[in-house]
């Protein structure tokens, strides 16, 4: 019997992908790293995303209703700051040690902007979508 190498290559990623949303020996999720990895915070199999940035209404693997948990604009503003702060104080530090001029400022900080706030929002929304799942759980 010949088995497919797809098959094959693809269950070990998912198996490596349950492993790190696992929180412990016991296979429990823990929805924070479940929503940093894009996965499902209720069982931690399914994609949390159909898209960049849109969640699933329905978990593909559970069926929890993932439409329910509404972050709104949450991770956007957080993701802000962040990439905000980090840039803003590094174009500073540099901009006192080095001197360089502004041309070079804005060809390095305004895409490292870019790329920061585009490489963390969807671990931000992931994150936020999994915190405002733990939350609602704990409080029924």
């Amino acid at each position: 019997m010949s088995e497919d190498p797809l098959l094959i290559s693809k269950a070990p990623a998912r198996d490596l992908v349950s492993r790190a949303v696992s929180s412990g020996p016991d296979g429990k999720v823990d929805p924070l790293r479940a929503g940093l990895l894009g996965r499902c915070p209720n069982c931690g199999e399914g994609r949390l995303f159909t898209g960049f940035l849109k969640v699933r209404p329905v978990c593909e693997s559970c069926r929890y209703e993932l439409q329910t948990i509404e972050t709104g604009d949450g991770p956007a503003t957080f993701i802000m700051q962040i990439a905000g702060f980090l840039v803003a104080f590094s174009a500073l530090w540099v901009e006192i040690r080095y001197h360089p001029p502004m041309w070079l400022h804005l060809i390095v900080w305004v895409p490292m902007v870019a790329i920061l706030s585009l490489g963390l929002m969807r671990p931000g929304k992931g994150l936020m979508t999994a915190l405002q799942y733990r939350n609602s759980r704990e409080q029924t």
